[in-house]
């Protein structure tokens, strides 16, 4: 029995009539009961079904979390659409730079006069924007359509506030916590891929880089127990899950919070060994955390751990990972890329740079392409740095003029680019295993799925090969994909 069929037996039996249970899930397990009952009703009232759209801003912990509140919302009866113009339409925010938080707002206006043409329609905000106090009192004074606000550290509950909401339909329902006081898991779960699934292992972040809002807007770092992860993932890969993502801001940094401490390491190796699983990946791993006993472990089980880790550099100079808060040197990291390739030589290593980071001079940014250089990613996230407020970096002195900015990310990324190619060709007329994930959207005649090392490749085939593992020869590299054949 999975997961959400145990939820849903459980759900059945709960008793309206009596108070609503106070231990978690349970309580949340009582709302989706009631608020399953009083969406009938409203179903009965509009003479359809209703539909719903999670929007999902940002990043991997962020589409997780929209896995759960998909999973809620049809427990409790509506219709999945891929249209905003449903019945109920969450936006699951990002707030990690300043623009997320403009575009919410312009997309808001669309939902209104959507909202306008059908009365029955309810909308909701969550995620990481809806934990700064401003942005809440802007959309109480700008947008006081809006239902339903809640944030990061009460996803778990979004049943209970639905019934709330349809208990008071013209009233805006906030409900926001200032830190998180408890974890709740084992609530419905609507995976986007059946064959692969995101798992958090802890959540939150204690670095307080300077140029970060993260750790302000998703609280301080609390682990998972590890039975817990280990029981989640098992019964994965009974549902037939054949690829796991482990997600936290810091994986590197996992177990430091609880009672009895456990690594990283330590947790990985036993997940490596659940019967069914065919890849493990995890992100984001901090460089300062990164430890030896993570890359033997690494190696050591390589026939399930994906040769793909993704190491944030930001910048190669050392007085600028200083000022950034980042606790580790342009020479230590070199020495760890060093250590990751002596055990793992061809492993697949990707990044994230800022460029123009207040104060970065010239020589700075010469200091980056330097590591760029030795380390040869196969890929690299590159990002104009810009101002979050509420961050220490948003009020320093230096910021760089703009037109600076822009030359020195186009030299940045010309320099990445053609490495990356290079790399990614290392592949070509071998042949290797591809997870097929969906149909080709340019060309149906082909499928599109992932080697493990991350690399995307598209070859013929149809949609009974989604989900499989299929051993493709890599005939045609084109820079960061390849176009493939069955083997």
């Amino acid at each position: 029995m999975s997961l959400n069929e145990q939820i849903e037996k459980i759900t059945d039996s709960m008793d309206l009539t009596a108070p609503a249970p106070e231990d978690e899930p349970y309580r949340q397990y009582f709302f989706i009961r009631k608020a399953r009952e009083q969406f009938r009703a409203l179903s009965e009232e509009t003479g359809r079904p209703l539909t719903f759209d999670v929007v999902t801003f940002g990043c991997q912990m962020n589409a997780r979390d929209s896995e759960k509140l998909r999973g809620i919302l049809e427990e409790i009866g509506f219709v999945k659409s891929d249209s905003e113009d449903a019945d109920f339409v969450i936006y699951n925010t990002c707030t990690v730079r300043e623009n997320a938080n403009t575009k919410v707002y312009g997309r808001l206006g669309g939902l209104h006069a959507l909202k306008n043409r059908n009365p029955h329609m309810m909308i909701g905000l969550c995620g990481c924007m809806m934990q700064e106090p401003e942005v809440v009192e802007t959309i109480r004074e700008k947008f006081d359509f809006v239902n339903l606000i809640f944030g990061t550290f009460n996803i778990y509950k979004l049943a209970e506030l639905i019934s709330r909401v349809l208990d008071h339909p013209d009233e805006m329902i906030v409900d926001i916590r200032e830190k998180a006081d408890r974890t709740v898991e084992a609530l419905p779960v609507d995976r986007t891929y059946a064959f692969k699934s995101g798992v958090n292992i802890m959540y939150g972040c204690n670095n307080f880089c300077s140029y970060c809002i993260v750790p302000y807007v998703r609280g301080r770092e609390r682990s998972r127990e590890p039975v817990d992860i280990i029981r989640e993932i098992e019964k994965l890969a009974d549902d037939g899950v054949k690829e796991i993502m482990l997600l936290g801001q810091n994986v590197n940094s996992y177990g430091k919070t609880l009672d009895q401490p456990v690594s990283f390491a330590e947790l990985l190796s036993e997940i490596a060994g659940i019967d069914g699983l065919k890849r493990i990946r995890f992100m984001t791993s901090h460089p300062k955390d990164l430890s030896d006993d993570l890359i033997r472990v690494m190696a050591d089980h390589a026939d399930v751990i994906c040769p793909h880790l993704h190491l944030p550099l930001q910048s190669g100079s050392t007085e600028i990972l200083k000022n950034m808060n980042r606790h580790y040197t342009k020479e230590s990291y070199l020495a760890l890329v060093d250590r990751i390739r002596a055990a793992m030589p061809d492993i697949s290593l990707t990044t994230d740079i800022i460029v123009g980071y207040p104060g970065e001079t010239e020589e700075d940014f010469q200091e980056t392409l330097d590591v760029v250089r030795k380390v040869r990613y196969d890929s690299a996230f590159t990002f104009i740095y810009s101002k979050r407020s509420g961050t220490p970096a948003a009020v320093m002195d230096d910021q760089v003029p703009e037109d600076v900015v822009k030359d020195r990310f186009g030299r940045l990324l010309t320099e990445v680019q053609e490495i990356g190619r290079e790399r990614t060709a290392r592949f070509e007329g071998q042949t290797m295993d591809v997870l097929v994930e969906h149909v080709n959207e340019q060309d149906t005649s082909l499928v599109t799925g992932r080697l493990a090392n991350n690399i995307v490749v598209h070859f013929p085939g149809s949609e009974d090969l989604i989900g499989e593992i299929v051993p493709v020869k890599l005939d045609k590299c084109h820079g960061f994909y390849y176009i493939g054949s069955r083997a």
